[in-house]
């Protein structure tokens, strides 16, 4: 079976990689499984969330991306992260300047966080053609006082911050600026490269978390919304009905999604969060969100029917929710 670009698919993952886990360790109180982007080990007095995730197409911003995507990650069960590891693979030819230029951008990117940097490798690889950082990062928490992406209930509604497709929109306006400004007025452009601002889900999160009646969170990256949604039920084991209209698209990446003919519900989309929050508690997180100037609303809600995953559109009419096969960015990136 020939793989796409990108994570590959669950059914690999559950029947593969989840088979081969080493040895039985009594201390990992959630270990992996598939849409939970982090394990638990139990530490004591404490529980550790703990997550890795790599940077390959980033490359102006790859040490900034590589604290901000991974610090998600531990955002995402409700903790603070603490503690990060990097490590740095260089393409043969690559001089001291870069190591510079990503050590610079990691320490800055940590310090804003509070986030310590401990330790990690770095070193030239000559198999590869651009530079590549990988991340392991952990975060702190009291005993059971997290929530992972499984947790999602039948009738939780779905809370979207802010918008679709935030990360792939600035990867392209960056990389394929020389070409997208053949198309778009550079105002455009360089409004579409800010969204890197918006990257990081830390204070979302942590907002939501804090507010009350969050069963689940999730940051849609690779796959964008679409696939971030199919990996809360997978994990949740329940079906969705989403509200295609509710979903917040910025001018700029329609329309640079519309230049590739991609979709831009289909796009990497960290710096989006999706929350399954209780009912009653959902105007409160989005009023706690606007507080904190994040925009967000209510997309949808899970269901109790596995198979049955819904877009609907804004006649009324639905469709099954599609299943992204691989992220549009790299149908982008193609051309």
């Amino acid at each position: 079976m020939k793989l796409q670009p990108g994570k590959i698919p669950p059914d690999i993952l559950k029947d593969v990689v989840f088979k081969n886990l080493g040895a039985f360790r009594s201390e990992v109180t959630l270990g992996p499984a598939s849409g939970i982007d982090g394990a638990v080990i139990d530490m004591g007095s404490k529980d550790a969330v703990v997550s890795m995730d790599p940077i390959t197409g980033a490359v102006d911003r790859i040490g900034a991306e590589a604290i901000h995507i991974n610090a998600n990650d531990i955002a995402t069960f409700g903790v603070e992260p603490a503690f990060f590891f990097s490590c740095i693979m260089l393409p043969s030819g690559a001089d001291s300047k870069i190591i510079d230029t990503i050590s610079t951008q990691m320490h800055h990117a940590a310090k804003e966080l509070g986030i310590a940097i401990v330790g990690g490798h770095c070193e030239i690889t000559p198999t590869i053609t651009s530079p590549i950082v990988v991340g392991c990062i952990m975060g702190l928490t009291e005993k059971g006082k997290y929530v992972t992406a499984a947790g999602a209930k039948a009738g939780d509604k779905i809370i979207l911050t802010k918008t679709a497709g935030i990360e792939g929109t600035a990867i392209l306006a960056t990389d394929r600026e020389e070409q997208l400004r053949k198309i778009f007025n550079q105002t455009l452009l360089d409004g579409a490269k800010a969204f890197y601002n918006q990257i990081s889900v830390v204070k979302d999160a942590l907002t939501a978390y804090r507010t009350g009646g969050v069963h689940a969170m999730h940051d849609p990256t690779e796959g964008g919304i679409l696939n971030g949604i199919h990996e809360m039920a997978d994990a949740a084991n329940l079906g969705v009905r989403v509200q295609q209209e509710k979903i917040n698209v910025e001018p700029e990446t329609a329309k640079i999604c519309r230049y590739y003919e991609i979709d831009p519900l289909q796009l990497i989309s960290s710096g989006a969060l999706l929350i399954a929050a209780d009912p009653e508690s959902a105007p409160k997180i989005i009023e706690a969100l606007a507080v904190e100037h994040i925009y967000a609303d209510v997309i949808g809600e899970f269901t109790p029917n596995t198979n049955k995953r819904l877009l609907i559109h804004a006649d009324d009419s639905a469709e099954m929710l599609q299943r992204p096969v691989s992220d549009h960015l790299w149908i982008a990136l193609s051309h």
